[in-house]
């Protein structure tokens, strides 16, 4: 039979852009992405807003009306800031996606029009899909504004929700029209979230830039006190990362096999559902990627020393290196966190491919795990924490 059979290049252009004041009309940033020199009279935009970010600085959305009626002869706001609960619970139905695409019907949004979220990675990711989905694909600009979405998930190309009982279980490949990474936005965030998204640089150091793990380690204490200047270091390289691996891998939409970039992931999404989401997806990753170094230390892929040095930045850096669903098992008495393994192969599909480290800076793929070696690791994480929580305690004597 005849067949027609055509390649398709389709191009994207991904800009992420650092400002300060984002909303601040004197800062023309935000109008000048929308407007994007397209001969419209006006560009119209629909503004959600993490809740959690609406509570702590409350007077971002008045300040949201008043740049767009700053802008009037060429934005339009077309209601005022909806403001939606984020977090990982936003991500565990379809509800809110649903909400927002009502918004996008009764408001008349089209695709030449913005939706723009403000908010952190689990909200950016469900208005993402909202606006990926909304007309087969609207404008969508990000304004993360976790230390995690700035520097990882908001620069990203994801979207997607949980569904059941696995995470990212629906969603899709979009590239955000543009990413606006506002650093004043961090400044309400508590230690715990500051801290969370420098587990992501750490990552990408270790897979990626050995130059940039050595950095991190200079910055530790800087970054351990939150002073800006290291943050914002932190954040501009680990974005660079990220937004170059998308461009430049080759598999910007992972219809391979390999997740470089989700070193330590196979576990920390488990430990996360394992935990009813107590434990924050930062906290899980640097879990996670601390029980993968130990495991390529086991396995004659690292030296000890190499490992000590990683799990010693981690531990300075704040991050607990265990947690105790590590050990959950289920009725038959399997170790529950294992299943991990079967569904970060089954989100790709194929074989098994799981990061690992032949040495900082320098990450490698293999496609089994040894189950008695990952227990080992297990173990070994239990027994390190025990005697750094004694040591702390020693100590506070």
């Amino acid at each position: 039979m005849p067949v027609i059979e055509r390649t398709i290049h389709v191009s994207f252009r991904h800009q992420v852009y650092f400002t300060e004041g984002v909303f601040n009309p004197a800062n023309p940033l935000l109008r000048d992405v929308l407007v994007n020199q397209e001969n419209r009279d006006c560009h119209k935009a629909l503004v959600v807003v993490d809740e959690s970010l609406a509570v702590a600085q409350s007077g971002l959305t008045r300040q949201i009306e008043t740049y767009f009626s700053t802008y009037a002869d060429c934005l339009k706001l077309v209601c005022p800031p909806i403001i939606i609960e984020g977090g990982e619970r936003t991500k565990n139905s379809y509800f809110h996606v649903s909400e927002i695409q009502s918004h996008v019907d009764r408001y008349h949004i089209d695709r030449h029009s913005y939706v723009i979220a403000a908010g952190g990675g689990a909200l950016l990711d469900m208005v993402g899909l909202a606006a990926a989905t909304a007309h087969r694909g609207l404008r969508h600009v990000r304004i993360p504004t976790t230390t995690l979405s700035q520097d990882d998930s908001g620069v990203g190309v994801k979207n997607g929700i949980n569904a059941f009982g696995k995470k990212n279980f629906i969603g899709a490949f979009a590239p955000p029209f543009a990413v606006i990474n506002d650093f004043l936005l961090l400044a309400s965030l508590t230690p715990r979230d500051k801290r969370a998204g420098y587990i992501e640089a750490v990552k990408v150091a270790l897979i990626r830039d050995a130059a940039f793990f050595e950095a991190l380690e200079r910055d530790a204490e800087h970054l351990v006190r939150f002073e800006p200047k290291a943050m914002q270091r932190l954040i501009y390289r680990c974005a660079e990362l990220h937004v170059n691996h998308i461009a430049t891998s080759g598999d910007p939409f992972e219809f391979g096999s390999a997740r470089p970039l989700d070193f330590g992931h196979w576990a920390a999404h488990k430990l996360e559902q394992l935990s009813d989401y107590k434990i924050r997806h930062g906290e899980a990753v640097a879990i996670g990627i601390a029980l993968d170094v130990i495991y390529s230390k086991f396995m004659g892929f690292i030296s000890a020393s190499t490992a000590e040095r990683i799990l010693n930045l981690l531990e300075r850096l704040g991050f607990d290196l265990f947690a105790n669903e590590l050990l959950h098992v289920d009725s038959s008495g399997a170790v529950m966190v294992l299943k991990g393994l079967e569904e970060f192969r089954e989100h790709l599909g194929g074989e098994l491919t799981i990061t690992l480290l032949k040495e900082i800076g320098r990450g490698f793929e293999v496609h089994e795990m040894k189950i008695a070696t990952v227990l080992a690791a297990i173990q070994e994480l239990q027994q390190r924490y025990k005697e750094r929580s004694q040591g702390q305690n020693v100590n506070q004597s």
